[in-house]
């Protein structure tokens, strides 16, 4: 990547992780925002786990709980649950859609993983889209309800049982459901039972149209750097799941309004006058208690520094991947992990802490397991001990 920027500063891990912690709203919740504030401020709250995007966005609002959550993503619609980065189910600001359908649509695609009978041509794909856009807009409809509905309006090799799933072969068509989504054609609608439903945005924001790509992944691109920075292209395209070489590309784009500066020595990148709320050698403060997958510990990087030691080998899966436990955070690092399990209103919270917790920090603990319960609606109760529930696939 370029490297003409301006002055380039030095930055420790812990004015990094004080910053991060500050523009998550995790030094301190926020008093005044909204859900989709929130889910604006973190790029999107990851939502393969419904309930777990719940907490992650009500911890972060002062007094909030996962009713308040619910009420903007099904009665408000200020948020939307649809794939976003990385092709994952995340809660998103509604308002936010034009600029997230338009960078997610406008970043290149990696080669189909399926053999040449099974994949779906340009056409075809575009087909899909325009069959699943018509058949939401005005319903809510379950995967066996639109399967039928695009293949009614696509053509039968649409719904041929071709795609390897789950020790099943699904319908054609379904290699294009993520594409719809990140097109604006698509998102996730009210379960009905226990069987989830599609709809389409449209229906909640009349009008809208992906804004134009470059535009869309330039602010993109800042938004993340003000989230997750400072960061590299790699980390960048890691969060995406999008082509590093591109990712460089992209950033070589924007040199003239980013910054250069080192972090414990390694060369990152920031958006230029980005200072916005830091204080001058604040330290990293608090306990927290994350759940799965929560923004925070996904799209931080370096792991190594957010996962030390103990931490990478009992909270990451072998692969490095984050967020498949819920995390104990103390001043700014993972410490430990921890799993809720409930039974009617009482709600069993184990903690494990992968050292022992200074008395400051174990009166922040309960603190925060009593804020779990307020968020969940529910009493809790704090044991301390190891946690036997392995990893969220």
């Amino acid at each position: 990547m370029s490297t003409h920027a301006t002055q380039v500063s030095r930055l420790s891990w812990a004015q990094v992780s004080a910053r991060r912690l500050a523009r998550h709203a995790l030094s301190e919740p926020a008093a005044q925002a909204r859900p989709a504030d929130i889910a604006a401020a973190l790029c999107g709250a990851h939502a393969q786990v419904l309930s777990a995007a719940e907490v992650s966005i009500a911890l972060r609002i002062a007094g909030a709980t996962r009713t308040d959550v619910r009420d903007a993503l099904w009665h408000e619609r200020s948020l939307v649950k649809t794939y976003g980065p990385r092709g994952t189910v995340h809660l998103l600001p509604t308002r936010d859609l034009p600029l997230w359908t338009g960078a997610l649509s406008a970043i290149p695609q990696s080669a189909s993983p399926f053999p040449d009978h099974v994949r779906m041509t340009p056409e075809q794909t575009d087909s899909v889209v325009e069959a699943i856009g018509a058949a939401l807009a005005d319903a809510e409809l379950t995967i066996d309800e639109l399967t039928d509905a695009v293949v009614e309006r696509a053509g039968a090799w649409a719904g041929d049982r071709v795609m390897p799933a789950f020790q099943d072969l699904w319908p054609r068509w379904r290699q294009a459901i993520t594409t719809a989504a990140h097109r604006g054609v698509l998102c996730f609608g009210p379960n009905r039972g226990r069987k989830v439903t599609y709809t389409n945005p449209h229906r909640w924001l009349p009008g809208f149209r992906p804004a134009a790509g470059p535009d869309a992944l330039a602010a993109l691109a800042r938004r993340y750097l003000h989230a997750y920075g400072p960061s590299t292209p790699e980390h960048f395209a890691q969060w995406l799941a999008a082509p590093k070489r591109w990712a460089t590309g992209l950033f070589d784009s924007l040199t003239s309004s980013l910054q250069r500066v080192h972090v414990e020595g390694a060369a990152a990148w920031q958006v230029a006058g980005d200072t916005a709320g830091d204080t001058a050698g604040g330290a990293p403060r608090g306990v927290r208690l994350l759940p799965y997958f929560d923004a925070f510990v996904v799209g931080c990087r370096p792991r190594e520094l957010l996962f030390p030691g103990r931490a990478a080998e009992r909270a990451l899966v072998p692969s490095g991947q984050a967020g498949n436990y819920p995390v104990v955070l103390v001043d700014g690092t993972v410490a430990g992990v921890w799993h809720q399990r409930r039974s009617g209103r009482k709600i069993a919270v184990t903690v494990e802490p992968l050292a022992p917790l200074a008395s400051g920090h174990r009166r922040e603990l309960d603190a925060q397991v009593e804020r779990l319960g307020e968020i969940l609606e529910g009493t809790p109760e704090l044991t301390i001990g190891p946690v036997a529930a392995g990893p969220h696939a």
